[in-house]
């Protein structure tokens, strides 16, 4: 692993932190936990420190396109170049039942439309050869959504991005005007985050098809994962979350791409509605009364 560069999005904490951690671990020669907050992210990169690795910081918010910019500055500057990116920040819905428009927005501006201006600027700097995984959920499963109209636009053979930027634009215009129909989805928790996650899945898939010189993008699952996210319920620690997302930014075979993993490291089938792989907000509540 020597020589490469890799950069973990919102990586002070939670499963993120744990990546930096285990690419630290595995020999990867710069990785770069990156925060919004530069107290946690400096705080976060010196208790890795006193366990050994030696991890660089980047003050990074990822909706702030001019941030994300000078970030792609940094890079090209210092690096020239780009080997593992792992678009690992993302928020969930402030209620897990409440669907408002405000949180709607903004759960979809961390989770998707940054993925974008990342795309603008830091992809460009990806080296031959280059892995980027972006960190998804089961809520980013197709057998979340039930509309049928989406279910088939989303899942045909030529899906691009203005494909998965009107699903999001339809979602946000119903919360918005109250037209919104919860029937079109697997469940009436959640939704806002489930629709971002869904829309980066997607868009996972129309970028591997737009990127080129063998890179590979993939997306995955890292499983119910005890962080502050999950309120501390989950079935895996943060280190064991850790590992896929290791395996596919160093393990994996290279002509891998476009697919979507699960926390155990088998691929699963992103487009079949069927295998129906949507969490259900009772079992996590059930975690979280066993607490």
């Amino acid at each position: 692993m020597a020589g490469k560069i890799a950069v973990v999005t919102g990586s002070n904490k939670g499963i993120g932190y744990a990546i930096v951690k285990e690419l630290c671990k595995r020999g990867v020669s710069v990785v770069y936990l990156t925060a919004r907050d530069i107290q946690r992210g400096q705080k976060a990169v010196e208790e890795l420190k006193k366990e050994g690795y030696s991890p660089s910081f980047y003050q990074l918010e990822v909706n702030n396109e001019d941030n994300v910019k000078s970030f792609a500055k940094h890079l090209k500057k210092t690096h020239g170049g780009l080997d593992i990116l792992i678009n690992n920040a993302g928020v969930i819905v402030k209620d897990f039942r409440e669907t408002t428009y405000e949180d709607s927005v903004h759960v979809l501006d961390i989770n998707y439309k940054a993925i974008l201006t990342i795309e603008k600027y830091i992809y460009p700097l990806l080296k031959n050869n280059a892995r980027v995984i972006n960190v998804s959920s089961d809520c980013g499963h197709i057998s979340n959504i039930n509309n049928k109209y989406w279910i088939e636009r989303l899942t045909k053979d030529d899906l691009g991005q203005e494909d998965v930027d009107d699903f999001v634009e339809w979602f946000l215009d119903s919360v918005k005007n109250g037209t919104i129909n919860y029937n079109d989805f697997a469940e009436n928790t959640l939704v806002a985050y489930r629709v971002s996650k869904v829309a980066l899945c997607a868009l996972s898939k129309v970028q591997q098809k737009q990127i080129g010189r063998n890179i590979s993008i993939n997306s995955l699952h890292p499983g119910f994962v005890k962080t502050s996210m999950t309120k501390g319920a989950g079935y895996l620690t943060m280190d064991e979350a850790a590992q896929t997302p290791a395996y596919l930014a160093l393990d994996v075979d290279q002509t891998v791409k476009g697919k979507y993993f699960w926390f155990d490291k088998t691929e699963k089938d992103w487009q079949n509605y069927d295998l129906k792989l949507y969490p259900k907000l009772a079992m996590i509540e059930n975690e979280l009364k066993s607490m």
